[in-house]
């Protein structure tokens, strides 16, 4: 019974016992893989898609050059919270969603399109960033 159950409830329980009998030193778990295996069914993880076939309204794309871009990158992660700060305090309805390398520079992914105002606010923060080359 217990390798019948270990099997999916898609599953043919003649198949999982068949696969039991093959294999009697197998547990439960790894007579399930096999069938799944067998079946063809196997689980794929959900990805995010992060590729765009043309820019969107919703990227904001900064040219630097690959120094400038690796330095801004090692701490993306707090560059977007401090963007997001700097946007919050400005009363605007724009947040950054995450930050991504280009061969261009960087690509600031927001959750809505910015205005002229949110875009200023955060080239001044790229700008004023430590370590960042102006130039």
């Amino acid at each position: 019974m217990l390798y019948a159950q270990a099997s999916k409830q898609t599953a043919n329980t003649s198949e999982v016992l068949k696969i039991k009998e093959a294999f009697p030193a197998l547990n439960a778990k790894k007579i399930d893989q096999i069938n799944n295996i067998v079946k063809g069914n196997p689980k794929l993880k959900p990805r995010i898609q992060m590729t765009t076939k043309r820019p969107s309204r919703k990227q904001v794309i900064i040219p630097m050059s690959s120094e400038n871009n690796n330095i801004f990158m090692k701490n993306s992660t707090i560059h977007v919270a401090n963007i997001n700060r700097l946007l919050r305090n400005a009363k605007s309805e724009v947040l950054v969603d995450y930050i991504c390398s280009d061969p261009l520079g960087i690509s600031i992914v927001t959750n809505k399109v910015s205005l002229q105002s949110d875009l200023q606010i955060i080239d001044q923060y790229v700008k004023n960033s430590e370590n960042i080359n102006a130039l």
